[in-house]
């Protein structure tokens, strides 16, 4: 699919400032201005990010409140049950809780709600469960937010809760909990926004434990990583500080899951976290109960950690089989019964599409066809459904305008869920896609590749590289710079290596480079030796059995102009 290439326009004064008070490449302050640090002291704080800039948790509203309850519990020797969810950031929250309660030796009981059975967040029954465990404070960690009722019916037996939670507030009300730390809260004044629950958690942990609580920080970044929070602010501090923390962790169960996942000895980045470790926790949540990956990272013993790896890997396994089936055959039935002159958004529904990975189905599908995609899993004449958007069109907005076809619904610009019933879903998709007629244009059905800069091959070496690496780690709100190079010669005749990878080499004729493109066979023709090309790359260093050098990662192709 053809890209529209958007370079961000270069602010050359902006970026000599930087470069002249930080004594840091021109290029590296361009990339620091495109990612809206454009004052000297956040430049400086980017950069130089360590524990010391983390902010005093009691700024957090209702922390002072929420620790004075966990201290009365404390005393009173009542048991704490720790209500989490069912996906990365929920899993780390919770077993961040457990060890920080612990470690004042309080007794401590989980749970974490099945997603298929349960759904997301408080459930009507958990005042049963609480009083038949003996509970007498009940604290969650990534949810409780919007669950005033829930909150309500704990209340009425007995039971007070305490929430943590990084969600957006109802507008209206807060559940009515003995504390609510939430810096979303209109009325906290808490400097960083954007915690992930596990970030909220530790904050916690900060208070209560002090220097301590640096020891649960590998915990922190995995969280925060796979729950892909922007890392920047204290984000980026758990992420740099925690992934440095990962290879020498005391956690078992993280051991045991680098071990059997086969990146034991290899330097762990946000892509290890992203797309490594955080399925194989994500899987057991999607599949079945995620209380298997809470005992994993719980476990104190190796051997027990190493069973539970195992058991993780087998169903990480189970969920990408069950994964790439529904992936082939919902593309099967796109090119069946979507006419794209007149669909702009899928709509796919079939009977017995696994719940757990229907969020992953859609978002293939927006991939491949850069079309907002609804997929929907059917039982019992009701439809749960997981939608997935494309750049500059609201689905959120989108499901508003068509809800009165729906039972519930719920998400935001990019991701949304519903709930559907089945003889509702044709009128659905003709509403929705009346919506898109009017809203969602031919300009924006094409995909936009954002790249930092555009820059002359000659200036490319390895000190560049270096220079570029102190902006790690990468990942959302701080991405992997992406730059072009115009009218390059195709130095070599391409070769088609395994895995559909395209290896060329390209020059300007000053110097010379190798680009790969991971997945890119389909430009096999276009890169004939001699001709002329523009390319979109990430700058990496190819260390495969020689001395480091620079390559080019391709991103995209294009015929010069």
């Amino acid at each position: 699919m053809n890209k529209n290439w958007c370079v961000k326009a270069p602010n050359p004064q902006q970026q000599a400032v930087l470069s002249n008070s930080l004594n840091i490449h021109p290029i590296v302050a361009q990339l620091l201005i495109n990612r809206k640090i454009t004052s000297v002291p956040a430049a400086q704080a980017f950069l130089s990010c360590d524990l010391s800039s983390l902010h005093d948790p009691f700024l957090l509203k209702d922390m002072d409140v929420a620790i004075g309850r966990i201290r009365q519990a404390r005393k009173k020797q009542e048991r704490v049950l720790i209500y989490g969810d069912y996906d990365v950031d929920g899993v780390t929250s919770s077993v961040l809780m457990n060890k920080t309660l612990r470690a004042g030796g309080m007794d401590v009981i989980h749970y974490i709600p099945h997603r298929v059975h349960e759904g997301y967040g408080l459930n009507h029954s958990i005042a049963e469960f609480a009083q038949k465990n003996k509970v007498g404070l009940l604290i969650t960690v990534d949810c409780g937010i919007t669950d005033v009722d829930e909150v309500s019916a704990l209340n009425q037996v007995g039971i007070d809760v305490v929430i943590f939670d990084h969600h957006e507030p109802l507008k209206h009300a807060l559940p009515p909990a003995v504390a609510v730390v939430n810096p979303k809260r209109k009325d906290c004044p808490y400097p960083f926004k954007d915690l992930a629950a596990v970030g909220l958690v530790y904050k916690l942990a900060q208070a209560l434990l002090g220097r301590g609580a640096q020891e649960f920080l590998d915990l922190v970044a995995v969280g925060t990583i796979a729950d892909v929070a922007e890392l920047n602010g204290e984000n980026r501090v758990f992420a740099k500080e925690g992934l440095n923390r990962i290879p020498t962790t005391k956690n078992n169960g993280l051991l045991a899951l680098i071990h059997s996942s086969g990146i034991k000895g290899k330097q762990i980045r946000p892509h290890s976290v992203g797309f490594i470790l955080g399925p194989r926790i994500n899987a057991t949540g999607r599949i079945g109960s995620a209380e298997k990956a809470l005992n994993l990272l719980l476990s104190d013993d190796l051997k027990e950690a190493h069973e539970l790896a195992k058991k993780l890997e087998d169903m990480n396994r189970e969920r990408q089989k069950t994964q790439n089936a529904m992936i082939e055959e919902a593309i099967s039935m796109v090119e069946r019964e979507i006419n794209f002159k007149d669909d702009k958004i899928i709509v796919l529904s079939k009977e017995g599409w696994h719940r757990g990975v229907i969020g992953i189905v859609a978002a293939r599908l927006a991939e491949k066809y850069y079309r907002p995609s609804i997929v929907i899993s059917l039982e019992k004449g009701i439809g749960t459904g997981s939608a997935r958007s494309v750049d500059d069109f609201h689905i959120y907005d989108a499901l508003t305008y068509c809800s009165d076809y729906l039972e519930n619904f719920g998400g935001h610009q990019f991701a949304a869920g519903l709930t559907i019933r089945e003889e509702k879903i044709d009128l659905f998709q003709k509403a929705l896609n009346e919506f898109a007629g009017r809203h969602l244009t031919p300009e924006l059905l094409t995909p936009t590749l954002e790249l930092d800069s555009e820059i002359a091959l000659v200036d490319v070496n390895m000190d560049l590289v270096k220079s570029i690496e102190t902006l790690e780690p990468y990942g959302e709100g701080n991405p992997l710079p992406l730059f072009c190079s115009r009218r390059l010669s195709v130095k070599t005749p391409p070769a088609l290596l395994g895995r559909d990878t395209l290896k060329f080499w390209v020059t300007d004729g000053l110097v010379t480079f190798s680009a790969v493109g991971f997945g890119m066979g389909r430009y096999f023709d276009l890169v004939t030796r001699n001709s002329e090309i523009d390319l979109a790359y990430h700058l990496t260093v190819d260390t495969w059995n020689k001395e480091p050098t620079v390559q080019l990662k391709v991103k995209d192709i294009k015929v010069s102009s």
